[in-house]
Formats: structure tokens, sequence, C-alpha cells
């Protein structure tokens, strides 16, 4: 199918795309609109949703900043945070929270990622959030892992990096990304400002549910800046790539000193450096960002200078980027991982979107009956039958929710969705069943008490 089909049966209304090789972009193209619905085509200078991408451009200004002598990556954060403290607990009796630690997310802290706030909502204070304070719509970030024992991503981490900027620059977080990172580099299509400045939103996408809907008020606004702020281009993330990529050769020490970019794209836990992922036995490194109606890919080869960004305005992105990466590989000779494209989350995605949840569901059951494999798990049924409840295709998804818990009757997730499922039906004594199994297997999932609670019985 031409690109074009893909991005219509993905619901994706706009793509902009950047291949670089040997430290240049050989080429940059959009594809699509700006908005769903709408008639102006996305432009190479449209601006999109990072989102996690955010992290790692984060980390070379940490970086930048320990290499002037402002901090060390390994002493407790909390002798360089002013206006708030993390919590000290049992956790951190013998280990402590170190810029290291989160920046490899290693440092034990909780709050995996941010669903933003509607452009007409209160936003609350860092500090709001690091607590979990109203107007804050997340928990509060607390170590309850024994920091440096374990590998488990926590923009909650990132978060309490931005404050500690913040406390020892004393410059608004956007300001210093700016002077540190976005202007020596020339990215001139790139800001953390959260909310996006008028002049800015004019040349910004409109975010996309997975449903094809356009989100109210265009995007969410983040307030977490340095895990999920970043507005940019495709270009502006493989000129930041190129200059790692230059950085760890000595050819460039526009924000970090060689030595330092070797420590980046080095292991510092199970599978990041010092804020990009990397992939085992490579010098491969990069990162993807998923914000409400957003989603983004980078992945960059640093002996190489070669790489691809790919940003798209729908929650439906990495769809596309799975089939476009082995593509983009191929042509250009790269080793990146092609297994991606056949994973059974895109087989049966596309299965249900061409055939029907009928043909999804024959396939998947076929490949379960055979045994464990990869890729092979509760959340591929239920991104399915999530997306036909959005879709609103009930039936179908209701289908899909049902085979889910029966093919993974542990799984409390599988049964919090066909909960849903089945309130939306209007099927409410069904519904309490699904929640209460849910809180039955995992005692914490808190929407499982909202829901119940909703439903008028206790859980």
């Amino acid at each position: 199918m031409s690109l074009q089909r893909w991005m219509e049966l993905y619901k994706i209304p706009g793509l902009s795309v950047a291949v670089f090789e040997n430290n240049a972009i050989v080429w940059a193209k959009t594809y699509g609109v700006k908005e769903a619905g709408g008639s102006e085509p996305v432009a190479l200078d449209t601006l999109f949703q990072a989102a996690s991408i955010s992290k790692p451009v984060t980390a070379l200004a940490v970086l930048h900043y320990a290499e002037q002598g402002e901090w060390s990556l390994d002493a407790n954060i909390n002798e360089k945070l002013i206006s708030w403290q993390v919590p000290d607990n049992e956790f951190t009796k013998e280990q402590n929270v170190t810029l290291r630690r989160l920046l490899s997310h290693s440092a034990g802290l909780t709050v995996h990622g941010f669903p933003g706030y509607a452009v007409n909502e209160p936003l609350p204070t860092v500090q709001q959030i690091l607590d979990g304070e109203k107007p804050a719509n997340t928990g509060p970030v607390r170590v309850d892992i024994v920091p440096g024992t374990q590998t488990r991503y926590s923009g909650g981490g990132t978060t309490v990096v931005q404050l500690m900027m913040v406390d020892q620059l004393k410059k608004p977080f956007p300001q210093i990304m700016r002077e540190t990172v976005l202007a020596p580099l020339g990215l001139t299509n790139s800001t953390y400002e959260q909310a996006l400045p008028p002049a800015l939103a004019a040349m910004a996408a409109t975010g996309t549910y997975a449903s094809g809907k356009s989100i109210e008020g265009r995007w969410h606004v983040y307030p977490e800046m340095a895990p999920a702020g970043l507005w940019t281009t495709p270009s502006d993330l493989a000129r930041i790539a190129i200059e790692v990529s230059k950085a760890k050769a000595g050819t460039s020490t526009r924000v970090l000193s060689q030595a330092m970019a070797k420590q980046m794209l080095t292991k510092q836990s199970t599978s990041f450096g010092l804020g990009f992922y990397l992939e085992d036995g490579t010098d491969e490194f990069g990162h993807g960002g998923s914000n409400e109606g957003f989603q983004s890919f980078l992945t960059a080869f640093a002996d190489s200078g070669s790489g691809v960004a790919m940003m798209a305005n729908s929650d439906n992105g990495f769809l596309l980027f799975e089939r476009l990466l082995p593509s983009v590989a191929a042509e250009y000779g790269w080793k990146a991982s092609t297994q991606r494209l056949e994973s059974p989350m895109i087989v049966a995605d596309l299965l249900s979107r061409l055939k029907g949840a009928e043909a999804a569901l024959a396939w998947y059951k076929a490949r379960h009956r055979d045994g464990p494999a990869e890729g092979m798990s509760p959340s591929v049924l239920n991104f399915i039958g999530y997306r036909m409840l959005l879709e609103g295709k009930l039936d179908d998804a209701l289908k899909v929710l049902e085979a889910n818990v029966e093919l993974y009757p542990e799984d409390a997730n599988a049964y919090d969705s066909l909960g849903e499922g089945y309130l939306k039906a209007g099927r409410n004594e069904e519904s309490i069943v699904n929640y209460r199994k849910s809180l039955k297997l995992d005692p914490k999932n808190t929407n499982a008490v909202k829901m119940l609670e909703k439903l008028g019985v206790r859980p």
C-alpha cells in the first residue's frame, strides 16, 4: 500500500520524517495535514510534541552543567534541591537518588508518565506534581525501590531533575534549555515552552486520538517539561542526534566533551545510558515519545552519524513508525532491528483494520495455542479492543475484550478494560463483576475502585 493509504488506515493526519547519514540530513519530507479534516499541509517547520524524547535532550543540558562543575552526577540529589526534597524512607537509607540514576531510570522513583492537561485546565506547580497534590493529575513521585538496584522508567524522576535545574540555575526551564542546547545547536524550530506561545501555536500540528478525532484545544499542556515538554521537528531531532555522534567522535564540543558524550552512550542501567535508550551490542541509541495525540521516534547510529527521526500527530503514530523504520533501514543498509514489523501487536491490529475483529482474534488465538512467544501479551488485544471502543465499534470491542480475559484470566487490566466495555454497553452488572475481578487481582487498581464507586457499589 502507499504511504497515504497507510496513513488513512491508521487515521494519522500528518507525518514528518528526517533521515541523516554521515552527520548530515540527507532528506526531510512531510505528508498529510496539520489537523484531522483540515487542508493545511504539514511543513518542514511544523511543530510536533516530542513527548519523552524530551528526556535525553534534557540530559544533554544536565551533563553540560555537570562538566561545568554546577553539580555532580553521583551526589545525593537532595543536596542540590532547594524548593522541594525527595522524601527519604527505608529505601534511601543506604543508597541515594542521584542524577546518574535519574537519567538512567534506576533511581527507584515512581510515576511512569504524564497525561498532560487540557488547555483550559489549571496547571499545577512542579512541586504539586511531585507531591501529587491537586490540580496535579498524577500520583506523588516517591522512592519505592532501593536506588541503583533496578531499571524502571520514571518520568517522575526526570521532573525531579527539572526542579533541581531551576533551583540551581535560577532561570525558567525553557530558558535553560534554549541557552544550553537549542540555541547552540541552531535549533530554531524547538522550544520547551508550556503552554505554547501564540506565534508558535500557529506553526504546530493538532494532536489526534486513535479514533481519528482531534484533541479539544488542539493539544495538552505539559508543565512536566523536562520529561515531556519539547515541541520540535524531525530535522531538529536529527541535528541533536548528529551532535551527540560528533561529540562522541570528538569533532564537536558545542554541548558536551568527548568524554561526557561517551558516558552518555554507555549503559548505566539495564537499558539506558544517560538519557538515551541503548541497543545491546551496537552503537544504536534513541528514544520514543508518546504524548496525548502525538507520537515521535528517534534512532541513530553513533559511529556513522546516521539515523531517522519521525513524528506524527496521532496516537497511532507508532504503528506507522514500525513499518517505516525497517524500510528506511533496508534502504540505507543499517542494521536496525526489523522484527518489529511482524510483532503480534502490528499484525493483529492490521488484521482487525482490514478484515475485522473475527479475523484478528482467529489469528491471535492460533498463535496463542502455539505457546509463549515474544510480543504475545494481554496488551495486544487490550489495545485493539480499546481502540474499537473509542471508534464506537462496541460489539467488536466486546468480542476482543472478552477473548482477552478468556486467554489471560490472571490479568487485572484485561478485566478492567472489559468492565469499561460493558459499562459503555449499559451492561452495568457485568461491568461491576469485571471491575471487582480486576481489583481482586490488583488491589492497587485505583481506577477499578473509582469506577465501582461510580456504579454505586462498594469495592
